[in-house]
C-alpha cells in the first residue's frame, strides 16, 4: 500500500550533542553536508509521502525557518515536551485515519536494494498490525552500545529483551503506526513504549529487519566517524 502521511519527531533537547545543540536543534545538525532532518524528509519523499507533520520544542524557531518553504509540512509545537507517544498523539489530527510513518530525526539510515520505507509499506497488513517497527541488527548498528530491544518471532511478531543478557535487534526509529494504536492513550507526555507493550500483548506489534546501514549520531565526537562512513551518501 502507499503511505501518504508521516510524522518526523524533531522536538528533543539533544542534550548529549551539546555544545552544538545549545544553538542548533539536533535535527538541524549537518552530517556529511546534509541535516539529519532533511535526510529523513528525503527518505519520506522517495517513498511518496505527500503530507507531513513535524513536532517542535527546543529552538523551534530554527526548525520553523528551515521548513518555511515546505507547504506540505505542518508543525506541531509542544510548549512542554510530550515524549514520543504524547507528541504523536497531539499531531493525530494532522495525520488522518490511515496508517502513517513515524521517523526519528536523530538517526540516519541508508537503504538496501529496496528503500526501507517501501519495504515497510509492502509488509504492512492493517488487519493484523497496529505497529510495524523497522529493526536494525545490533551487529551492524554504528554508534550503538546497548543490549538490543527485541527478538523477532517466526511470524514477525516481536518480544522484548526482558531478562535476557541481550537481544539481536534494536528499534531503528522508523515505523508505521495505525491511528487505532492511540485509542484510550493517556493525556500529556508518555512514551510510545506504552502502546508498543499493549500491541505486543495483543500480538499486533510486528517487526521488519532493515537490510541497509544505520547510524546513531549521539555526541559531537561521533560526527567524524559517521561522516567518514557515509562518504557521499
Amino acid at each position: 500500500m502507499m503511505i501518504k502521511r508521516a510524522m518526523v519527531l524533531a522536538a528533543g533537547l539533544g542534550l548529549r550533542m551539546r555544545p552544538i545543540t545549545l544553538t542548533t536543534p539536533k535535527p538541524l545538525v549537518s552530517v556529511a553536508g546534509r541535516t539529519m532532518l532533511d535526510r529523513a524528509l528525503d527518505h519520506l519523499a522517495l517513498a511518496g509521502v505527500q503530507e507531513l507533520a513535524v513536532n517542535t520544542h527546543w529552538l523551534a524557531d530554527s526548525v520553523r525557518e528551515h521548513l518555511a518553504d515546505r507547504s506540505d509540512i505542518s508543525l506541531s509545537h509542544e510548549d512542554v515536551l510530550l515524549e514520543t507517544g504524547g507528541g504523536v498523539a497531539k499531531a493525530l489530527p494532522l495525520l488522518g485515519h490511515e496508517p502513517f510513518y513515524v521517523v526519528n530525526s536523530d538517526i540516519i539510515w541508508t537503504d538496501g536494494e529496496t528503500p526501507a520505507l517501501v519495504r515497510l509499506a509492502q509488509t504492512w497488513n492493517s488487519a493484523d498490525m497496529d505497529a510495524l517497527l523497522l529493526l536494525q541488527p545490533i551487529s551492524t548498528a554504528v554508534g550503538y552500545a546497548g543490549k538490543g530491544d527485541f527478538f523477532i518471532n517466526a511470524d514477525d511478531t516481536l518480544r522484548r529483551r526482558g531478562e535476557a543478557d541481550s537481544a539481536p535487534l534494536l528499534f531503528s526509529g522508523v515505523q508505521i503506526l495505525h491511528p487505532r494504536l492511540f485509542e484510550g492513550c493517556p493525556a500529556g507526555a508518555f512514551s510510545l513504549n506504552l502502546l508498543y507493550d499493549r500491541a505486543l500483548s495483543e500480538r499486533r506489534l510486528f517487526g521488519l529487519v532493515h537490510d541497509g546501514g544505520w547510524y546513531h549520531v549521539g555526541t559531537p565526537d561521533a560526527l567524524p566517524e559517521v561522516e567518514a562512513l557515509l562518504g557521499g551518501k
